[in-house]
């Protein structure tokens, strides 16, 4: 079996963990390139040997750009990673990570991620992520609200709202404050039937995880009571897409060993005043130098880009970037440097591969601590009202065929990311678009049928 460079061997022998726990029934988990969560459930008595060689799932049926003539794709456990489900105490929900032929796969996004953690530690950078995921509460067959009475025009924060739906938001973070995440806020969003939750961040391979189980739970919690939650970007034509802000820092250590956030500096220089060091400056220039080009890997479907450069919403605001700009404490833009330390990419959106979005922004931004990429001067402007002054800012892409496009142009960010990987999320995500351009739709035949 291939030796595991990234991550330190684990000294939790799942066996005995699950029984010291009660644990039957094993998810071994991964998430494929489109960003689905695939699982095989393993009785406990057989996860000593899943532990040991890993359980064998078909990479080509399983949402990876294999053939039916590979041979298994065999995904190795994260002890390290394992989760006992507090709904469900007796089956535990463990990530792992896939090897094909006696390597670990190149494509597949949780390796993508490792592979960037490995960079970033050759530079004594450890990053740790927050993340801000909205979800919608959709009736079952996701066409409308469950919450008919969530009517107001600008609902964000509702307080009416937030006790028709405490049982489904307490009772998610009832489970996020039992798995110790630190669910610190829950609040209504700024569409109807919108929804965030929030909770500390952490490693970046600890919050991918956690992001993961976060929508498995979500999901399972709105079935439950009736309802779906949805991240799809813009369920809803009218209201705010549903966004993931992810809040990045990099630090000098990992866990408890993080004393001290690299990116944290004051000086009188254009970043500096915002708080940002010199290695914040440059990993914020590398996120800008290839903002267009990650875009695609953040927004990742036909329905992201309904949500970015969109017009206003029923709210009044869109809450989502349009160009490639920063400023400070200012959500207009595509990244928010609010001081500390921090920066948040506002870019990304419900539908984002867990693994592959803090992946992409760790290349983009290790790139440029390596060029030394300049960001430049903030922007402090309103970008919904005075964006058209700033000329040479670049555009964010329009649809995911630009996107697509953008990410496969831009050749540094495309080997950060690996050459079997970019190969194989650009043959499935153009296969993708080919689906959907070739879907006859109503518009066509009301626009013309008669023409």
């Amino acid at each position: 079996m291939a030796k595991d460079q990234l991550v330190q061997t684990s000294e939790i022998d799942l066996e005995a963990w699950g029984k010291e726990r009660g644990i039957k029934y094993f998810m071994v988990n991964f998430t494929d390139l489109l960003g689905a969560q695939r699982t095989k459930l393993v009785p406990i008595r057989g996860i000593a040997g899943m532990q040991e060689g890993g359980a064998g799932f078909a990479g080509f049926a399983g949402g990876m750009d294999y053939t039916p003539a590979h041979p298994d794709m065999l995904v190795m456990p994260d002890a390290d990673a394992a989760i006992q489900v507090p709904w469900q105490p007796d089956m535990a929900w463990v990530p792992g990570n896939p090897v094909m032929k006696n390597e670990y796969s190149a494509q597949a996004p949780r390796n993508v991620l490792r592979k960037q953690i490995a960079e970033a530690a050759e530079l004594g950078l450890h990053v740790k992520i927050g993340v801000e995921p909205e979800f919608s509460l959709l009736t079952p067959d996701g066409k409308a609200l469950a919450d008919d009475l969530d009517t107001r025009v600008k609902p964000c924060y509702d307080q009416q709202s937030m006790m028709r739906n405490y049982h489904i938001i307490r009772e998610i973070s009832e489970y996020m404050l039992q798995l110790g995440w630190g669910n610190y806020q829950n609040d209504h969003e700024d569409a109807n039937g919108q929804w965030e939750m929030n909770w500390d961040f952490d490693d970046v391979l600890a919050m991918a995880d956690q992001l993961s189980f976060f929508k498995f739970m979500a999901k399972y919690v709105a079935e439950k009571h009736g309802m779906r939650a949805s991240f799809m970007p813009k369920p809803l034509p009218t209201l705010t897409g549903n966004g993931l802000h992810a809040h990045i820092s990099a630090w000098d250590g990992t866990g408890e060993d993080a004393k001290t956030n690299l990116f944290a500096g004051s000086d009188d220089t254009p970043t500096g005043r915002y708080g940002l060091s010199e290695t914040g400056k440059h990993f914020l220039g590398g996120i800008l130098k290839h903002g267009s080009g990650m875009a695609v890997i953040c927004c990742p479907t036909v329905n992201s880009y309904k949500r970015i450069g969109a017009p206003s919403t029923a709210s009044g605001s869109t809450w989502a970037p349009n160009s490639v700009t920063w400023a400070g404490d200012n959500r207009t833009h595509l990244v928010r440097v609010p001081g500390g330390g921090r920066m948040e990419l506002r870019l990304p959106d419900g539908s984002a591969n867990p693994y592959l979005m803090p992946a992409v922004i760790m290349a983009a931004g290790i790139d440029g601590i390596r060029t030394k990429a300049d960001p430049g001067e903030a922007k402090e402007i309103d970008m919904y009202v005075d964006g058209h002054q700033i000329k040479d800012a670049p555009k964010l892409p329009q649809n995911m065929l630009d996107g697509l496009r953008m990410f496969e142009a831009d050749n540094v960010l495309t080997s950060a990311m690996g050459d079997e990987f970019s190969s194989a999320f650009l043959k499935l995500k153009n296969k993708e678009w080919g689906e959907y351009s070739s879907h006859f739709t109503e518009w066509e035949r009301q626009h013309t049928l008669d023409i």
